[in-house]
């Protein structure tokens, strides 16, 4: 096996990649993280390590988050920003695997920097994947919030209802009360209603994603500090440009194949929104494949299911294509 973890320079700034590969001759699939500011290469190694037996896998910790958060000039943190460093990403992982394009995948705001990333640079990405798709910030956040509010008061939970109340409804995707705590205060009481994954429903945001970051072993020392300080200043710094996110209005045409896989169940960037763009798409090749029994995250709800249909896809590609892939 070939293994990779260092620091590059993307946008002139020091960035923390992880990188296995069982043949450097299989093609290189890039993993974007969510958020923006929460890594996820803990769990693409610790989860889907099978992925490994098709392609070269590359996870990244984006600016200002994990191992990319010493020395952040939050003045950098830009979607613009985020793209570029991406794009730098793409072309060195091109070089240095000799490939001509490689597979780009990106989940929840990875979608959102994955689709800006393919209709701004398209050059060098064979495909790309999204799942927990974003489409419209503002839109997003508001038919999460309301789903949460439904629920709540479905089931007389006067407790929520007046944590809903404490942090919103949310005005262009922006909660009440500093948005970090309010999005928060959101997304448990979300979570505790199936909004984020049907398996899901009993842990909070502290159990299911943070713990397993800190007990994952994947992370040293340095990266686990940038994990705490980071995801937060990220947030709070992005989101507002985030908030102002319209796919519908900017992202309808790709040079590349452009494939969602969403979960139905999708209540966090809700699922609702996911079709109508979807129709307005045009692309050499598309397609949504719904997962009907997943939330946020089907590479975790269904993830044997989601991997199957994933490597038949983009091998697919790469069988056709005239390029090193």
């Amino acid at each position: 096996m070939t293994e990779i973890k260092e620091k590059i320079l993307l946008g002139g700034f020091p960035q923390k990649i992880h990188i296995k590969t069982l043949d450097e001759n299989n093609p290189v699939l890039l993993f974007l993280h969510g958020g923006p500011g929460v890594c996820n290469r803990h769990n693409i190694f610790a989860e889907h390590s099978d992925l490994l037996d098709t392609f070269t896998v590359a996870t990244w910790d984006q600016r200002g988050s994990g191992g990319s958060y010493k020395g952040l000039d939050t003045a950098t943190l830009t979607v613009e920003q985020m793209v570029e460093d991406a794009n730098e990403l793409v072309l060195w992982l091109c070089r240095r695997f000799g490939k001509d394009k490689i597979f780009v995948i990106g989940g929840s705001w990875g979608s959102e920097l994955g689709t800006y990333l393919s209709k701004k640079h398209p050059e060098r990405i064979a495909a790309f994947v999204g799942f927990g798709q974003v489409v419209d910030g503002a839109l997003n956040e508001q038919l999460s919030w309301e789903f949460c509010m439904e629920e709540a008061k479905k089931a007389n939970d006067t407790k929520s209802i007046a944590t809903l109340e404490k942090c919103g409804p949310p005005v262009m995707g922006i909660y009440k009360g500093g948005n970090y705590d309010g999005m928060m205060l959101q997304r448990e009481v979300m979570m505790k209603y199936g909004g984020y994954s049907p398996n899901e429903k009993k842990r909070g945001y502290l159990s299911s994603t943070v713990i397993p970051m800190l007990t994952a072993g994947e992370y040293n020392l340095s990266d686990l500090y940038g994990l705490v300080k980071g995801h937060r200043i990220v947030l709070e710094t992005m989101w507002p440009e985030c908030g102002r996110t319209n796919f519908n209005e900017t992202c309808t045409e790709f040079e590349m194949p452009f494939y969602i896989f969403d979960g139905r169940l999708d209540k966090n960037t809700p699922s609702d929104l996911v079709e109508g763009w979807y129709n307005k798409i045009k692309a050499p090749d598309k397609r949504l494949v719904w997962f009907e029994n997943s939330g946020h995250n089907p590479m975790n709800d269904e993830g044997e299911r989601f991997k199957r249909l994933l490597r038949d896809m983009l091998m697919k590609v790469k069988n056709r294509e005239d390029c090193v892939i």
